[in-house]
């Protein structure tokens, strides 16, 4: 599972809580960087839409339009919760979207449920 962003930390502590392995990023450019050295490690990706160096939307476009990484599942995760901003990760290909804040108990379900 590949995290970005400043909330890098706590949410990786929770996904540690749930027996997750995590790789940990701090920008666009970084998580683009790990997806193409590790994707066969990795079969969910939580990016944060306002990450620096690429946005989430950049990277997720970029991991969803490689026939390579295609397949591996993006969550986006933002405080953003516009209907534009939901309707724009669904046509660049996110498989779900999380808005924050949300607790760790919410973030492990909402993990656990879309990688059944």
């Amino acid at each position: 599972m590949l995290v970005g962003l400043n909330i890098v930390n706590l949410t990786e502590k929770f996904l540690k809580l749930g027996d997750f392995k995590t790789i940990t990023c701090n920008n666009g450019k970084e998580a683009i960087k790990i997806v193409e050295e590790r994707y066969e490690e990795i079969a969910l990706v939580l990016l944060d839409i306002m990450m620096p160096g690429k946005s989430g939307y950049s990277v997720l476009e970029e991991i969803k339009s490689n026939e390579t990484y295609k397949d591996i599942i993006v969550i986006l995760f933002t405080v953003k919760s516009f209907k534009e901003d939901l309707q724009k990760g669904k046509k660049l290909g996110a498989d779900g979207y999380l808005t924050k804040p949300f607790s760790g108990k919410d973030l492990l379900k909402f993990i656990e449920d879309i990688l059944k």
